[in-house]
């Protein structure tokens, strides 16, 4: 039987800036800081899929929505 308080799924989304100049995001380390803050937790990466928002104006650079779905290992 399993405990109804544990979730075995966790939904996270991240916005992610592209870098001002040139292609590829300026911030991979944020993204890779919130899968490794669920593996820590025991869950693992199920699904990753992007969006991306097109660009802000001037300086404001195009953004990228990242929708990660996390499982609870051990289950």
């Amino acid at each position: 039987m399993t405990n109804p308080a544990v979730q075995n799924y966790v939904v996270v989304q991240i916005i992610l800036k592209e870098k001002l100049w040139g292609t590829g995001s300026g911030n991979l380390p944020e993204l890779e800081k919130a899968i490794n803050a669920q593996a820590a937790l025991g869950y693992r990466l199920h699904t990753i899929t992007t969006a991306s928002s097109g660009s802000k104006g001037f300086g404001g650079g195009d953004r990228i929505q990242a929708t990660m779905v996390f499982e609870r290992l051990g289950l």
